[in-house]
């Protein structure tokens, strides 16, 4: 089976979704940023996102990585478009790789967020994105992760459960909706804790951690 949706960070398809999610983010990270610090996303692809928030937040300095070095071309290209000077030049972070991981000793960070990933990966995706947070987020900092989730083994919506089939169908057993409890699960064992989880239009949730 092939899917018909094109997950390609530069699709038409992927750049429909996170035009259509944008807004209703910004307006949480809006509540929930610090008046400066320094912002990590991870899984930035074409850089849409990180770029689109920038400018709303001046004093924030954000981090694009990838694991993809082929789309930084792509992330520089819209930073330089965007005139965002408080977007700094994308990192290679391989969420399969610990060895490209950052550390403290490099850098710590008051915001960690991703977006859109968790359904593209397995669910081991959970343990990687907790463990770089319990490295380099500071103490007072959040990381949040934003995307379509099921609770305690249900749907929001009979259009995620056709999602969630489809993906796993056409590209991978392990893809799919996670289990916000199985993220929590994972959190909760690199000393991370679940402090906030919204819900946000088109079925789509902002989950909120903190440290222990």
């Amino acid at each position: 089976m092939r899917s018909l949706i094109d997950l390609y960070p530069l699709s038409s398809y992927v750049d429909w979704a996170a035009k259509r999610n944008c807004d209703p983010i910004l307006d949480v990270f809006k509540q929930l940023f610090p008046p400066s610090g320094d912002a990590l996303e991870l899984a930035s692809g074409s850089g849409a996102h990180i770029n689109y928030f920038a400018p709303h937040f001046p004093h924030i300095r954000f981090q694009p990585s990838d694991y993809d070095k082929d789309l930084f071309e792509a992330i520089r290209k819209m930073q330089a478009e965007s005139a965002n000077a408080n977007v700094w030049d994308p990192v290679h972070i391989d969420l399969a790789k610990p060895e490209t991981w950052p550390d403290a000793t490099s850098h710590r960070y008051d915001v960690i967020f991703a977006i859109n990933l968790f359904q593209v990966a397995p669910l081991a995706i959970a343990e990687s994105v907790t463990q770089i947070a319990a490295r380099v987020l500071k103490e007072t900092g959040f990381l949040a992760i934003y995307g379509p989730f099921k609770i305690d083994g249900k749907y929001a919506a009979p259009s995620d459960e056709a999602f969630d089939q489809e993906l796993r169908a056409a590209n991978a057993p392990e893809w799919g909706l996670k289990d916000v409890r199985d993220v929590e699960k994972a959190a909760n064992t690199h000393g991370i804790i679940l402090t906030q989880q919204l819900a946000l239009p088109a079925n789509n949730f902002m989950l909120v951690f903190g440290r222990l």
